[in-house]
């Protein structure tokens, strides 16, 4: 039985994260734990409901976070594929990063999921705030969910990758078990601007990789790009890629592709979900 964990903020944005999971994990029983905080941090004081949940509030005169929760709880109850998915709401009134770090521990959290944007409305442009948080101060799996990103079977999951370090166990399995659960590839990318050899460490890290990876199907890329965002958008329009995961281990690296792409012309951050991993 997974364990889930999926902030909202009541935004049409985390309603959209909520359909994704239950499609993304309509196969197997999930234990789905639906969070909200009430406390927000000094610089979030802007962000206000919107979306589906916004109209909800104003139709029905519901204002309390718990009345609120209740209602996502019955549609999840109602939009859910699985009998064995069961929702749980959690209302605390702490910070964000806080509250999510007690869950993880205390619930045993297998991934987070979040959607991409946060119910501010002042930069479309950006992942939201409290994602950026989250991924890079919480040590646990977060699916990350573009703001207009629909299920389709994830066929092709990139996996971009510069051979520097040997991944841990609980990476390597992480990334496993997405393959199995998805019944996808896994599509090594290694993207530089000149074309170097490998050094001995990078290539004793790629053998790595294809001893683990020698039972599941997978093919390598190396791809020469003077800008990782635009190799990154050709791959996943060459290969149809339907989800990118990454390992955490360099966190402005993970900001850069995520969260700000330097290139008008990218767009995969805004329809690829982003498994982000942690060591």
């Amino acid at each position: 039985m997974k364990n889930v964990l999926i902030p909202t903020d009541f935004s049409e944005n985390s309603h959209n994260a909520l359909r994704y999971a239950l499609d993304y994990f309509a196969d197997i029983p999930v234990n789905f734990y639906i969070l909200h905080v009430s406390l927000k941090t000094p610089h979030y004081q802007d962000e206000e409901p919107e979306g589906f949940f916004e109209e909800f509030a104003e139709n029905h005169t519901i204002h309390s976070p718990g009345a609120l929760l209740k209602e996502e709880l019955k549609t999840c109850r109602l939009l859910a594929k699985n009998p064995n998915h069961v929702f749980y709401p959690l209302h605390e009134n702490i910070l964000l990063v806080e509250a999510i770090r007690k869950y993880v521990s205390e619930k045993e959290i297998h991934y987070i999921l979040m959607g991409t944007k946060g119910s501010s409305k002042m930069n479309r442009n950006e992942i939201g705030s409290n994602t950026s948080e989250v991924i890079t101060k919480v040590k646990c799996p977060v699916l990350v969910i573009p703001e207009h990103a629909k299920f389709t079977k994830i066929k092709n999951v990139a996996f971009p990758t510069d051979y520097n370090c040997m991944y841990k166990n609980r990476v390597i399995n992480t990334i496993y078990e997405t393959l199995k659960l998805q019944k996808a590839a896994l599509r090594i990318l290694n993207i530089k601007s000149t074309n170097h050899e490998f050094t001995h460490t990078q290539m004793e890290n790629k053998g790595f990789l294809q001893d683990f990876l020698k039972e599941t199907k997978h093919s390598f890329h190396f791809l020469e790009s003077k800008n990782i965002e635009a190799g990154i958008q050709e791959f996943v329009e060459t290969w149809e890629i339907d989800m990118i995961a990454m390992v955490a281990k360099n966190l402005n690296f993970i900001q850069r592709l995520l969260f700000r792409p330097t290139v008008k012309s990218i767009s995969y951050h805004t329809k690829i979900p982003f498994l982000v991993l942690h060591e």
